[in-house]
């Protein structure tokens, strides 16, 4: 395999607040080097049903994860085990939900933080963070330019044909504080300035870069049910294909089938949605 793509999660951030706080990735859209559009989420719109259906192709009422505290190892065919059927290298920093859907369960701190597994026929080089603790006063996300950094060094060191990054912090804000407020403003304008600058040597390192949300967030700080404000999220590319035009909203099960498609990896009979990137 020698095409390369990176999927870039940032959870939890509503339609409205990509369009009007991501200043350096709207720049890039009018500029040219992007293309946006409107993306909704399956139902539950809640994070672990969310990530599933992402990597999978396939909704919750078919994978089986109805939310957060039901996360185990699924059987469906997914972006991971595909691109490793094509002879390609996967890498993951996420949290460790994507460790357990896609490599083992249940997740052991020790065994599982950390590894490089060559041979892996899912993830072959993963570094996860738990969130053990997380409150509304104490988030314990880690930093989010320190998870762009993994990534990148996973890249250089491994050679990853597919790598994805995820991170919770603007989702953990946004349940704290709402999404209407001086917080957010600035954790979303400090989320795309750092971004940005890994977004730029991703690209030069000759990756095509995938940007979104797993769903979106209200006001109160809720998601999990059906709301644009729950469901919508923005999705950036940055690479040489086209997609449909602005106004047409995607659905999150396209993800899967497009990005194995970019890839030159088989997609599985699972993954029935449409390719929207040619």
């Amino acid at each position: 395999m020698d095409r390369k793509l990176l999927l870039i999660i940032l959870d939890g951030v509503p339609w409205r607040n990509w369009r009007r706080l991501f200043g350096n990735l709207e720049g890039w859209v009018d500029s040219g080097d992007a293309q946006r559009w409107k993306v909704r989420s399956v139902l539950p719109s809640t994070s672990a049903s969310c990530y599933a259906s992402i990597h999978t192709g396939v909704t919750p009422q078919e994978h089986g994860c109805t939310g957060n505290n039901n996360v185990f190892r699924l059987t469906q065919p997914d972006i991971f085990s595909q691109v490793r059927k094509a002879g390609g290298v996967t890498g993951a920093v996420t949290h460790s939900f994507w460790s357990e859907f896609f490599n083992r369960a249940p997740f052991d701190l020790v065994r599982d933080i950390e590894y490089d597994e060559p041979d892996s026929p899912t993830i072959n080089h993963g570094r996860f963070h738990t969130m053990t603790g997380y409150g509304l006063i104490n988030q314990t996300t880690p930093a989010d330019i320190d998870l762009f950094a993994t990534l990148s060094m996973l890249c250089e060191r491994f050679g990853l044909n597919y790598g994805i990054l995820h991170t919770c912090t603007l989702d953990s804000m946004g349940h704290r504080f709402g999404h209407e407020c001086r917080e957010m403003d600035h954790a979303c304008f400090q989320a795309d300035e750092q971004l940005a600058l890994f977004i730029n040597r991703w690209r030069a390192d000759g990756y095509e870069v995938v940007v979104t949300a797993d769903h979106g967030q209200t006001d109160r700080g809720h998601h999990g049910g059906r709301e644009e404000l729950q469901q919508d999220a923005a999705l950036y590319y940055f690479g040489p294909a086209t997609g449909p035009d602005f106004d047409d909203r995607l659905d999150q099960l396209q993800i899967a089938p497009t990005i194995l498609s970019r890839l030159g990896a088989p997609i599985p009979d699972t993954m029935k949605s449409e390719v929207f990137l040619t």
